[in-house]
């Protein structure tokens, strides 16, 4: 990878509202992957039955319809808006070396090995379903496009989105003709395999790390799917940021404005009729249409900073969660580990049939637990645990002199 010399100038200081944002993405991904922990099967049983989401129309009843709208509001959604404000990030650090008139990528290209090895990482001894590893394989093509042309960034851009758009109906296209229309999916009728179930439920930790890595190219599927909407996501989070997007300016009043009404008011209609029309449009809703969403979100939560009084409890705990993200981000998969597989609480086992409650609990407990460990950490750090040991690593070495 080529390394340019950076001399245009950027804007200085701080943005608050991306620091909520990033909290509000950490606390919005764990009400999906909350779910996934919580069934039988886990990790394997999204490859079934996708997240599994129960169908409101056929069962009517309370707890159907909480989880419906619980999972619906969440689903891909803030997912989606970690991408983007990745890319924010990845704009961010761009604009910090054009000031310094450092060399670009330069150092970057460490901070992405050691996030992809962070990823990994959490993906064997965590989570199957990592993000972390995708994120490091796309910023590394974004940052190379940050010291090209607009005009390559723009057509990378729209043909990554159209490209991915094309992946999902074809995909879909397919389901629906496997199914014969009926909504339901080819593999959504199918009892999650015993052995996933009886791993998660009574394995061991290295039983866990063993089954991870005999079938990684399945459980790593879902960033390689979605690579050209991770592209599209980060290169959008660069043209907002540069736009004044999350600004406290009148001009990023006005476009987080448009982004909640466009975005919501267009996103959820299309959200709602996939969610509805069963298994066979699971991937056109999570990563077609809930993007679309994500952007309402961004401009909901700026409007609602901007405009309601809102408590600081709130407010400070968010931000308090996006300043430490990396550190939430995992810890929060950890403790759900712990509290729903066998080599913890085993709640996935013990409270099976019990409806949907626990799982809410359990994402609020968590959620509680992140807000209060992040804002006493950061009483006394600047950083927080993960993000501290990211940053000694990659801290230049005095050169030793002969």
């Amino acid at each position: 990878m080529a390394t340019h010399t950076l001399t245009r100038p950027a804007t200085t200081g701080r943005l608050p509202l991306l620091d909520v944002l990033r909290g509000a993405a950490i606390l919005g991904t764990l009400m999906t992957n909350v779910w996934i922990f919580a069934t039988p099967g886990s990790e394997w049983s999204v490859l079934q039955d996708g997240l599994g989401a129960p169908d409101p129309l056929a069962d009517p009843s309370v707890a159907t319809l909480a989880e419906f709208l619980f999972r619906f509001f969440a689903d891909g959604k803030f997912l989606a808006l970690l991408t983007v404000l990745f890319g924010v990030g990845l704009a961010i650090q761009y604009d910090s070396a054009a000031r310094r008139g450092a060399p670009w990528p330069g150092r970057y290209k460490g901070r992405a090995a050691f996030l992809f090895l962070e990823g990994t990482v959490h993906f064997l001894l965590v989570f199957a379903w990592d993000v972390l590893m995708g994120y490091a394989v796309t910023a590394l093509l974004v940052a190379w496009l940050l010291a090209r042309s607009e005009r390559l960034r723009r057509g990378v851009l729209w043909t990554a989105a159209g490209l991915h758009l094309a992946l999902m109906t074809l995909l879909t296209l397919g389901q629906l003709a496997s199914s014969g229309g009926s909504g339901s999916g080819g593999s959504g009728a199918e009892e999650p395999s015993t052995v996933a179930v009886d791993l998660y439920a009574h394995g061991s930790w290295a039983d866990q790390i063993g089954f991870r890595l005999v079938n990684a190219g399945a459980l790593r599927i879902e960033p390689v799917l979605s690579f050209g909407l991770l592209l599209f996501l980060f290169l959008l989070g660069v043209r907002l940021h540069r736009a004044g997007a999350f600004a406290p300016t009148d001009t990023g009043r006005r476009i987080r404005a448009r982004l909640a009404g466009w975005g919501l008011g267009l996103g959820l209609p299309l959200n709602a009729a996939c969610a509805l029309g069963g298994q066979d449009f699971f991937l056109l809703g999570r990563y077609a249409a809930a993007p679309v969403v994500a952007l309402g979100y961004i401009g909901l939560i700026g409007w609602a900073l901007d405009r309601l009084p809102l408590p600081a409890a709130l407010t400070g705990s968010l931000s308090a969660i996006g300043r430490t993200a990396l550190s939430c981000y995992v810890l929060q998969n950890v403790l759900c580990m712990l509290a729903c597989y066998g080599i913890g609480l085993g709640l996935t086992e013990r409270l099976a049939g019990h409806g949907p409650w626990w799982v809410m609990a359990l994402w609020a407990g968590v959620a509680v637990l992140l807000a209060a460990a992040s804002r006493l950490w950061l009483r006394r750090f600047e950083r927080g645990p993960l993000e501290s040991v990211q940053q000694w690593a990659l801290r230049p070495r005095p050169t030793a002199r002969a």
